[in-house]
């Protein structure tokens, strides 16, 4: 889509979504504001007591619409992968808590800060696969670097949610 085609209402959408509804407007650390919308809103989903396969439809929905949402934001926005876009950041925390959803396990507090914290040092430090993920185009890099860092995070709460669990 070329400069003359856009539409502004389309673009004002695509900044509200991309932006975590201005969030990601924040003066300093957008990513870190942005990812705290995460954990509340993966809680809230499972709060509503609907069954595993309904709250897995939401996850897949809300990150498949990622990648044209961060697209159509970048662009609008006039770079790619604005520290203003934190969807990525956002939905990103659907794979931090994939365990708890699959396992049915409740996101208490420690978990869910704990679930921040490990994503924000993958997201931040991005190591390996998750450093080329971001160079592919687009809003598939925007998201899938941030999904792959959820997937570390995963990995880390759920080791130390084990490890807690086993020896205290």
């Amino acid at each position: 889509m070329g400069e003359t085609d856009r539409h502004p209402l389309v673009d004002r959408f695509s900044i509200a979504l991309g932006t975590g509804l201005g969030i990601g407007f924040a003066s300093f650390a957008p990513g870190t504001f942005g990812s705290l919308l995460g954990p509340p809103l993966v809680w809230g989903v499972l709060q509503a007591g609907l069954p595993t396969l309904a709250v897995l439809s939401i996850a897949v929905v809300f990150i498949a619409i990622g990648i044209p949402v961060c697209t159509a934001a970048s662009a609008a926005l006039g770079t790619h992968d604005p520290g203003q876009v934190v969807y990525d950041e956002i939905a990103a925390f659907w794979i931090v808590f994939l365990p708890h959803i699959l396992l049915g396990r409740p996101i208490g507090w420690l978990a869910a800060i704990a679930g921040f914290a490990f994503f924000r040092v993958f997201d931040i430090a991005k190591p390996w696969p998750v450093n080329r993920l971001e160079k592919l185009p687009d809003g598939l890099g925007i998201m899938t670097d941030d999904l792959a860092a959820g997937l570390y995070a995963a990995a880390g709460l759920f080791i130390l949610e084990e490890a807690i669990a086993r020896y205290l």
